[in-house]
C-alpha cells in the first residue's frame, strides 16, 4: 500500500476484464466481442469526423446520438442519456441513484462489476441466489432495499427474464430504481425501454460494444424517465462533462440509423449459437437456455478448468470462472461459423483422448 493512497483505496477489489492475448492466430471466443464488423456506415461516418474539426471540443449532451437513439426506441430524446460505455452509464447510475443507505439488491451470479461498484462509492449490497436452474425468481427481491440490478438476458448465464417478469417487479417496488443492464438484449431479448413511459422508477442500460460490433468505440446508453436521466447529467457534468468524441458520436449515431445490417448480423449470431448448442449438446453438454452471444455449458464427465487449458492448448480461448456455483461452466461467445467449428473439433478431440 502506499502512503499517497486515499485510505478507501487499500479495500477496493477492481474488476477483472476478460483476457485479451496478444498472441496472433488465436481462436478468441472469451470476451463476448462481435464476429462481424461494424456497420460500414457507422465506418465511413466516423472516417468523416477525422479533419481539422478535431480540434474542437465535442458536443457535450451527443444529441445526434441522443437523438439516433430516440428515433430507434421511440421515445423522446429527453429519456436518452449517453456516456464512456456501458460501465460508465452504470457507474453514474450508481454513484447517482442507488447511494440510499440501503442495500442494493442484484443475482449472486451475475456481472461481477456490480459489487465493484459498491465498493467505489460506498454502496452496501445484498447479492439474491439464483434458483437451481439459474434463473432469478423476482419474488426473492421481495425485501427492503436501495434499489435493484440485474442484467437481462444475465451475465455470463446467458438466461433471459420476461419482460412480463420485469413488470411485476416494477410494480411491487414502486420506491426503488430498477436497473435493467441490457448488453445483450439484440440476440434474443425483449428490450424493457417498452415500460419505461409507465415506470419512473425503470432505468434500462445498453452498449454499442455487442450487437453494434463497436467495442472498441467504448460508447453505452441509458433510457428512462427524465426524473433519472437528470441524476445521470449530473453526475456527468461534475465529473466528465465531454464523454464521448466527435468521432464516437458520429459512428454510434450511424450504426443506430443503419437498421438492416444491424438486424443481419443478429441474426447470423443467434443461427449460430443455434447450431453451436446443438453440437455441443451432441457432445455431452449441458447448456443452459441463452438469449445473448455467448453460451453458459459445463460436461458432467469433465472439470471446466482442465478443459479451459486444454483448449488453450489447441489456441483456443474461452472465459472459466471460478466461483463456486458456476466453477464447472464455460462461457464460450459465438464465433464467426470457422471458429465454431474450430472450437467443436478441438472439444471433439479432447473429449475422445
Amino acid at each position: 500500500m502506499s502512503k499517497f493512497w486515499s485510505p478507501f483505496v487499500k479495500d477496493l477489489v477492481p474488476y477483472v476484464p476478460g483476457e485479451q492475448p496478444k498472441l496472433t492466430r488465436l481462436v478468441k471466443l472469451n470476451t463476448n466481442e462481435n464476429p462481424y464488423g461494424p456497420s460500414p456506415k457507422a465506418l465511413e461516418a466516423m472516417r468523416a469526423q477525422l479533419d481539422d474539426g478535431l480540434r474542437l471540443y465535442p458536443d457535450p449532451s451527443g444529441d445526434q446520438l441522443r437523438q439516433a437513439v430516440a428515433d430507434f426506441y421511440q421515445v423522446p430524446s429527453s429519456h436518452v442519456f449517453v456516456g464512456n460505455g456501458s460501465d460508465e452509464v452504470l457507474a453514474h447510475a450508481f454513484h447517482g441513484l442507488f447511494q440510499h443507505g440501503r442495500p442494493l439488491l442484484f443475482p449472486d451470479i451475475s456481472y461481477s462489476f456490480y459489487p465493484v461498484y459498491c465498493g467505489l462509492y460506498g454502496i452496501p449490497f445484498e447479492p439474491i441466489a439464483l434458483d437451481e436452474s439459474f434463473q432469478i425468481r423476482i419474488e426473492d427481491y421481495d425485501r427492503p432495499n436501495g434499489g435493484i440490478i440485474f442484467p437481462n438476458p444475465n451475465a455470463p448465464t446467458g438466461c433471459l427474464l420476461p419482460l412480463e417478469a420485469i413488470e411485476r417487479l416494477l410494480q411491487a417496488h414502486p420506491d426503488s430504481v430498477v436497473l435493467v443492464d441490457e448488453a445483450y438484449i439484440d440476440f434474443g431479448g425483449q428490450t424493457a425501454v417498452a415500460l419505461v413511459q409507465r415506470y419512473p422508477n425503470l432505468l434500462v442500460t445498453q452498449t454499442l460494444s455487442k450487437s453494434r460490433s463497436l467495442a472498441g468505440l467504448r460508447v453505452g446508453l441509458a433510457i428512462g424517465q427524465p426524473e433519472l436521466i437528470e441524476a445521470l447529467e449530473r453526475i456527468k457534468n461534475s465529473f466528465n462533462s465531454y464523454p464521448l468524441d466527435r468521432v464516437a458520436i458520429a459512428g454510434a449515431a450511424a450504426a443506430f440509423a443503419d437498421r438492416e445490417y444491424f438486424q443481419q448480423t443478429c441474426t447470423r449470431v443467434i443461427e449460430s449459437r443455434e447450431l453451436l448448442v446443438e453440437r455441443m449438446q451432441a457432445l455431452g453438454f449441458e447448456v443452459l437456455p441463452s438469449a445473448a452471444n455467448f453460451i453458459f455449458a459445463r460436461h458432467p464427465q469433465r472439470d471446466a478448468a482442465a478443459l479451459a487449458g486444454a483448449l488453450r492448448e489447441q489456441g483456443i480461448i474461452v472465459r472459466h470462472f471460478k466461483q463456486p456455483r458456476i466453477a464447472q461452466f464455460l462461457r464460450i461467445t459465438i464465433g464467426a461459423p470457422e471458429q465454431n467449428q474450430a472450437l467443436l473439433d478441438a472439444l471433439g478431440s479432447i473429449l475422445s483422448a
